[in-house]
């Protein structure tokens, strides 16, 4: 297995950034703890605090958003003043990233009291819980997501993402250019930026050179206005790995396609493909197969497997024959001996 090197440190987002970048979309308003702005948050999951209401707070996790929705707020106007400012004192010890009432619901004033005393952010919202939840974790999940740059080329093949890689002028962007000249579509070229989804790997472009290839003896063309922008595409689930490497006399290769390597991009293995360069190969072309037949496998349909298993089957049927003519070769004998005996 190989592995991608240059990943980035784990990503964090601010309280802040927060209501910078999408205070406006899900219509977030600040209404306490000011100071506690630069408060990291971790994780995409938010947290409905619900248990930690009754006193039990050993669950709250440092790094999430915590809502509070119609059910909690209700809740907490049920307790008596002391009890209710006991509780939101000992939740907001426990330094949560922030809290967001949501339904535009007036936050309880004890709970505006000790996140001013503490710095911890109150952010109000009009709009519902559910809703809210899946857009915060959405953003939340994009901007959190692991990422890294890679040398390499990524291209839709046949609606297949495939990312070629090897070393520095073996060919990669020529073979790209040629599956671009026969419809494929670029997403991009020299530097991909890759950020892990889930389990799932997204490949786009830096946005300087976006739609651009740069080839040796032309120089930067740009794609979109040489082909259409039907040739290009903003970012690709990267779902094969395409690696060129140079030929080596002696060196054995796989020739039946039975060896599933993979190769390691941010934790998620992805499925390996190791093409030897050399002197007429039509790597575009043989890329492209690639791409079908990951399709296929996709599908439960390996040829070189299927084959194996046949070539397996003739050799059993053969074998339990042989073993049948030996045997009756061996009772004839035995009753030939039995007569004469």
């Amino acid at each position: 297995m190989e592995n991608a090197s240059q990943q980035t440190a784990a990503p964090t987002i601010t309280v802040r950034e927060l209501l910078e970048r999408a205070g406006e979309g899900l219509s977030l308003k600040l209404v306490a703890g000011r100071t506690g702005l630069d408060h990291v948050i971790q994780q995409s999951r938010v947290q409905r605090p619900g248990l930690a209401l009754t006193g039990f707070t050993e669950y709250l996790r440092y790094g999430r958003v915590q809502i509070l929705g119609g059910s909690e707020i209700s809740y907490l106007g049920t307790l008596a003043p002391t009890m209710r400012r006991s509780i939101l004192r000992r939740v907001a010890r426990c330094h949560v990233s922030c809290f967001i009432v949501t339904k535009g619901l007036p936050p309880p004033q004890e709970l505006l009291t000790e996140a001013e005393a503490r710095g911890l952010p109150v952010l109000v919202t009009p709009s519902e819980s559910t809703p809210l939840i899946k857009q915060l974790s959405a953003f939340l999940e994009e901007r959190l997501a692991l990422r890294m740059h890679l040398h390499g080329v990524l291209l839709d093949v046949f609606g297949l993402g495939v990312l070629i890689v090897g070393e520095s002028g073996i060919g990669k962007s020529e073979c790209a250019l040629d599956l671009i000249d026969r419809g494929h579509r670029l997403v991009s070229d020299d530097v991909v930026d890759l950020l892990r989804m889930a389990d799932a790997l997204v490949g786009s472009s830096p946005d300087l050179t976006r739609n651009h290839m740069e080839l040796r003896g032309l120089g930067v063309i740009n794609i979109k206005d040489l082909y259409g922008v039907s040739s290009i595409r903003m970012s690709k689930r990267v779902e094969l790995v395409v690696s060129l490497e140079r030929w080596e006399a002696g060196k054995e290769y796989d020739r039946l396609g039975l060896r599933q390597d993979a190769y390691a991009i941010l934790g998620v293995d992805v499925p390996l493909i190791r093409m030897p360069v050399a002197p007429g190969r039509n790597l575009a072309l043989l890329v492209e197969v690639a791409g079908r037949n990951e399709l296929l496998k996709a599908r439960g349909y390996d040829a070189a497997r299927r084959l194996v298993d046949q070539v397996d089957e003739i050799l059993e049927a053969e074998g339990a024959s042989v073993r049948r003519e030996s045997s009756t070769r061996r009772r004839k004998a035995s009753g030939r001996v039995a007569r004469h005996g």
